[in-house]
């Protein structure tokens, strides 16, 4: 019955919340008002004299303004008052509750109008930072191109907390003289430290990733870059940071041939055009980047094929610790082996809408997926 209306500010995030409700609560919010204020009439025409609707009456405006635009709330409000206008002048004048009935559905209403103007300013801030931070993060993580040196890529970013669209898990895509490299990375933590690790990650990729010959010198000069800003850093959390981080690379030239080398990271996945699936594990395991000082061995990238047509798929571990109402976690492996997917952009919808419907609801972490797939054979 009612539809969001106006044109102020906070509208959008208006719908955004009511979007995020579930279908029968929207059902709900837009239908209950209205019959509120039908089953406070027939309550006080069909009650002794000394019921009343008022708390029916003063319910329906209460319940808009949160939800709705300000001419929702003024004509839900309006019908209020027309309602008990209308009772009051049925019961006649010798009626002594209803000058004190209509005082109450009269405060009540000014307040809902009230509320819904605090809750306007309050969503046009809340979408002026949301605005800020899609724009810092079109900055930081800007979407791949679809194609690059003929494999196809998609890339997806989801905030853990709705109005958060910015955090420390991010990715990067660069064609580079050795070919087509990736990186996929969560940082330790959360808020701007976070976002400024993940600046820094991402800027010393671009600029290794060109340079360097191998993903053991890119991995190095990430753990430079990292070193450096801690030295820039006072206290114990900025000294103690560290970003786990999957390194990928399919050669120039030899594009069946896919490089890896992990940091800490969850393994990615190949997923072949016939269904199949195969998790790609390090052959070493690595301490994330940020812990080199502690390591005891050199980095080792590992080699596997890329057959023609496969998906590579990689994720942070907002995927894998997505957890069901039973506290069960999300098992991608088990929920993708057997299925096949047009392309890249297929696979990642189908993952994201498949950890909606394992959780029930949002995710508990950001989650940031890339997938790239070499082209079939012609």
């Amino acid at each position: 019955m009612f539809r969001g209306g106006g044109n102020h500010a906070g509208e959008g995030e208006r719908r955004a919340r009511h979007a995020r409700m579930s279908p029968f609560g929207r059902r709900l919010a837009r239908w209950l008002p209205a019959a509120l204020i039908v089953i406070g009439v027939l309550f006080d025409l069909a009650s002794p004299p000394s019921y009343t609707a008022a708390p029916f009456l003063v319910a329906a405006p209460l319940i808009v303004a949160p939800l709705f635009s300000l001419r929702a709330t003024t004509g839900m409000s309006l019908a209020a008052i027309v309602a008990q206008v209308l009772l009051s002048t049925f019961h006649g004048p010798e009626y002594r509750q209803s000058v004190t009935e209509s005082s109450t559905v009269i405060v009540v209403v000014l307040l809902a109008l009230g509320f819904n103007r605090v809750m306007g300013v309050s969503d046009a801030r809340l979408a002026s930072v949301r605005d800020v931070a899609e724009a810092a993060q079109r900055a930081l993580l800007p979407p791949p191109p679809t194609r690059l040196a003929g494999l196809t890529i998609a890339a997806r970013y989801v905030g853990a907390r709705a109005g958060a669209r910015i955090g420390g898990d991010l990715y990067a895509v660069q064609d580079t003289p050795h070919g087509v490299r990736v990186i996929v990375g969560d940082v330790r933590g959360k808020g701007l430290e976070a976002v400024e690790a993940a600046v820094v990650v991402i800027g010393a990729f671009r600029e290794a990733a060109d340079q360097e010959a191998t993903l053991e010198a890119v991995a190095e000069r990430l753990e430079q870059a990292l070193r450096r800003e801690a030295g820039r850093r006072a206290g114990l959390e900025e000294q103690e940071g560290f970003v786990t981080a999957v390194l990928a690379e399919i050669p120039a030239g030899n594009q069946a041939t896919l490089r890896l080398l992990n940091r800490g990271h969850p393994p990615p996945l190949l997923l072949t055009s016939d269904g199949g699936l195969r998790e790609l594990p390090p052959s070493v395991a690595a301490l994330p980047l940020g812990l080199g000082d502690l390591a005891t061995r050199p980095d080792r990238s590992d080699e596997t094929s890329f057959p023609a047509g496969a998906l590579l798929l990689l994720y942070t571990d907002g995927v894998t610790e997505a957890r069901d109402q039973e506290g069960q976690f999300y098992h991608p492996c088990a929920r993708l082996r057997g299925s096949r997917f047009s392309g890249p952009d297929d696979l990642l919808d189908a993952v994201l809408k498949d950890v909606a419907l394992h959780t029930a609801g949002g995710p508990a972490d950001d989650m940031a997926l890339l997938a790239v797939r070499r082209p079939p054979e012609a």
